[in-house]
């Protein structure tokens, strides 16, 4: 049994404000708009979602008294220059790194825009990135999980690739997991990943180190991967 990487979904208190945001900053087709989710799809047609989340209380980047637990690495040819107008759209300036500067969106979600050649105008979505206390462990997880290939294991960090889309694993050796569903330790973020069976798809879960939790429905179930975080198999 594989799953399949669906989408990366984000929880916010005003979905509009920060799709919105994002649609302008990266100039993505917006492709869902109802009162609970927003839904973005990139070129190459990976998508983003923003999950209406009322109680959503924002990461406090850097430390793990309020983690970020996800953010987007986001791909440009001029990070300076689209940190500027991500500002000017409603970002907050975090830090800078030697080719990426680290801003946090209008719900407070940090994101890295990154430097590379020839994206042209409309950035590309390099991967979305999930904190974890075993970065090599959590990338086999989902890489068995979802059949996926891990390309890169280093010291600071996992990638595994599959199916045009990338999951980075960022090593935090004191991780604050999500104690979801409480609103005090969010989940920040969650993944969705599509399979046939749900039955089959929880045994192999299961098998693989995650856990399912008490919630769902007649075409998801809810689970957590190694590291804490919430993750749904979709039928």
């Amino acid at each position: 049994m594989t799953a399949r990487l669906d989408l990366a979904i984000f929880d916010a208190a005003d979905i509009h404000r920060v799709g919105t945001f994002y649609a302008g900053l990266t100039r993505w087709d917006v492709v869902r708009r109802d009162p609970d989710r927003f839904g973005l799809r990139t070129p190459d047609g990976q998508e983003i979602e923003f999950q209406r989340a009322p109680d959503h209380v924002p990461p406090r980047w850097p430390g793990q008294a309020h983690p970020q637990q996800f953010h987007l690495d986001l791909q440009t040819e001029d990070p300076r220059a689209e940190a500027e107008r991500a500002v000017g759209l409603g970002a907050t300036h975090l830090a800078d790194g030697p080719t990426w500067i680290t801003l946090a969106d209008p719900a407070g979600h940090p994101f890295d825009l990154c430097q590379a050649d020839g994206v042209g105008p409309v950035m590309r979505l390099f991967a979305v990135t999930i904190d974890a206390p075993d970065a090599s462990a959590l990338a086999r997880f989902y890489a068995d999980l979802a059949g996926m290939e891990v390309t890169y294991d280093g010291p600071e960090g996992a990638l595994v690739v599959g199916d045009g889309r990338s999951l980075m694993f960022q090593q935090v050796g004191d991780h604050n997991p999500p104690r979801w569903p409480d609103p005090a330790h969010p989940q920040q973020a969650h993944l969705d990943l599509l399979v046939d069976d749900l039955d089959t798809g929880e045994a192999r879960v299961v098998e693989l180190g995650g856990r399912r939790l008490d919630a769902g429905g007649e075409r998801f179930r809810v689970f957590t991967d190694p590291a804490g975080h919430p993750f749904c198999l979709v039928r």
